[in-house]
């Protein structure tokens, strides 16, 4: 049997998974660390992470699946490559890390991204870049710059996440547009780096690595990474994305109108542009979809809300203290009703958010009754107040022209729980579909299609498998927006 491989490498653990290159089928799957990854907060609003924590949890992933499935080292074709959005990582000449990776829910950067858009102009950012500079990786190396100037003469490149990755792997240091649109450092006008955000912030363009398609050959896997791995030397890298336009890709969203979601750590819409657009406020922010070329626009409008699986944990933690399971915590949701019996909770409690205009509003419980309340309550309000953030965000993508008719995501994370998924079904109107895939599948398949393994997107997710399909309560539709109705006036009080 022949193998795709793909590496996942999220916030909270990395994920790696083989695929039967055939059948598409995936063959093996795992994660590491067990609990979650390591955050470090030095201060208030930071978020870090060691790169070396990223590759020595891939290594024990990697081998994890290799063992499960049987598979060889010369077994493998290609290996994909998707990861955490907006982080930065910086290496000197010799290809060591400077600092700990920047990750994307630090929110520091947040007044440099402000004075960039203020200087630079906003009409300027908005048609040139898509968006505001904001907490992006481009103002985070801002802040290095200001802030760390020891370590900011040292830089040789930069890089996001899986960038480091896949340097770890070939040896070699390439970028996508894909990636550099991330970062906000590049100018769709243009088709180039953007001269107005490294000119602003005194970035050189030398930081930056040659680039590469995020479909084609990118490196190959070196002889340092096949001795770690037990892989064959020579193996191509055909494929890297960002978390989210891997996730839609995932779930075969390539075209307008197509519309992806996940409920990891954050929560994330995405849905697919054919033409450059943009939300005035840059509250929801638009980015080379992974097949956007200059000739073909194919851009991914992305609502990210900081607060979503990480709120559920908090709820795991510290309401569930005689260890209920996730499942548990779920059906114990579900027996409070719509509306958790006039309880609210905004969930906007890790870091600055990007719909909020980049506001830090935390975490807020409204309305408790110490009469009526219970745990089970709090846990259905926490599910409702993640899903009412969502169709806050769609509000705003609506508005630019976006249609939501169906939401797709992977049957996973907090789309585990039938609260959450009927509750984005009764609150949006969209049907949700669910879907037997995740990230480091979808990564292996992006390889494959790199590789020219499969000629298409549609040969590569011929196999894809709909596990679930959640239509619209229309009994429930009026308490569902009464429910939101009442939270999102806390919103604007919480602003």
């Amino acid at each position: 049997m022949r193998y795709l491989c793909g590496y996942d490498i999220g916030s909270s653990s990395v994920k790696a998974c083989l695929v039967d290159a055939e059948s598409g089928a995936i063959v093996a799957s795992d994660f590491f660390p067990k609990e979650e990854m390591k955050i470090t907060a030095v201060k208030s609003g930071w978020a870090e992470q060691e790169p070396s924590d990223w590759w020595a949890n891939l290594k024990l992933a990697h081998q994890s699946v290799m063992q499960k499935s049987g598979a060889k080292g010369d077994d493998i074709l290609a290996i994909g490559v998707t990861w955490q959005m907006h982080g930065l990582v910086l290496t000197d000449k010799d290809k060591r890390v400077l600092r700990p990776s920047i990750i994307w829910c630090d929110s520091r950067a947040v007044p440099y991204g402000e004075k960039a858009f203020d200087v630079i102009g906003g009409e300027k950012c908005l048609s040139h870049l898509l968006n505001s500079p904001g907490n992006f990786t481009a103002s985070k190396l801002a802040w290095v710059k200001e802030h760390e100037p020891h370590v900011f003469e040292r830089i040789d490149k930069l890089m996001l996440p899986g960038d480091y990755i896949a340097m770890k792997l070939t040896g070699d240091i390439v970028m996508t547009i894909e990636g550099l649109s991330e970062g906000i450092f590049w100018d769709f006008k243009t088709n180039a780096l953007s001269d107005d955000v490294l000119d602003y912030y005194g970035i050189p363009r030398s930081f930056f690595p040659e680039i590469k398609p995020v479909f084609g050959t990118q490196g190959y896997v070196s002889a340092e990474a096949a001795r770690e791995l037990g892989l064959k030397e020579g193996i191509p890298v055909a494929y890297r994305a960002g978390d989210q336009p891997n996730n839609a890709l995932s779930l075969n969203v390539f075209e307008p109108g197509e519309i992806a979601s996940t409920a990891g750590t954050s929560g994330v819409v995405y849905g697919i542009l054919d033409k450059l657009n943009y939300d005035p406020q840059s509250r929801v922010n638009t980015f080379a979809h992974v097949n956007y070329t200059p000739e073909q626009i194919r851009l991914g409008v992305l609502l990210c809300i900081n607060g979503t699986g990480i709120l559920n944990s908090w709820m795991k933690r510290n309401l569930a203290v005689e260890g209920l399971s996730y499942d548990e915590m779920n059906w114990l949701a579900a027996q409070s009703s719509i509306g958790a019996k006039g309880l609210s909770i905004i969930p906007f409690g890790n870091g600055a958010e990007r719909v909020l205009g980049n506001r830090d509003v935390n975490c807020s419980l409204h309305g408790i009754n110490f009469n009526i309340h219970d745990r089970k309550d709090v846990l259905r309000a926490a599910q409702e107040g993640i899903v009412f953030s969502y169709e806050y965000g769609m509000e705003i993508m609506r508005e630019m022209g976006m249609q939501i008719h169906t939401v797709k995501a992977g049957h996973a994370n907090m789309f585990l729980s039938p609260v959450f998924g009927q509750t984005l079904a009764g609150i949006s109107g969209a049907t949700i579909e669910l879907y037997n895939t995740d990230g480091a599948a979808g990564a292996a398949k992006g390889a494959g299609i790199g590789a020219g393994i499969y000629a298409s997107n549609r040969e590569a997710f011929a196999g894809l498998e709909k596990l679930a399909v959640i239509e619209p309560d229309t009994a429930g539709a009026t308490a569902y927006r009464e429910a939101y109705e009442r939270w999102k006036p806390l919103v604007a009080k919480c602003k």
